[in-house]
């Protein structure tokens, strides 16, 4: 992880998790912990996250593209 960015609460039932799925597309193990570990406090305020509420999100490095192997079925 390297820095973080801010994101502000922007409207209804908005969840912690939902923030991270809004900005990451995929699923991302211990980033939930890790976002409440950066933000104290965030979990009083409830599953749901009132309007206007500042969230700081890691920004993450993208994951390198792993090779694949080709499979031939015919050679």
């Amino acid at each position: 992880m390297s820095g973080m960015r801010i994101i502000r609460v922007a409207g209804e039932g908005v969840s912690v998790d939902l923030l991270i799925w809004r900005e990451y597309r995929r699923p991302m193990p211990g980033l939930v912990e890790a976002v409440l570990d950066s933000n104290p406090g965030l979990a009083a305020l409830g599953p749901i996250l009132p309007v206007g509420t500042l969230v700081k999100l890691p920004l993450l490095k993208p994951a390198p593209v792993a090779e694949l192997a080709v499979v031939r079925l015919w050679t």
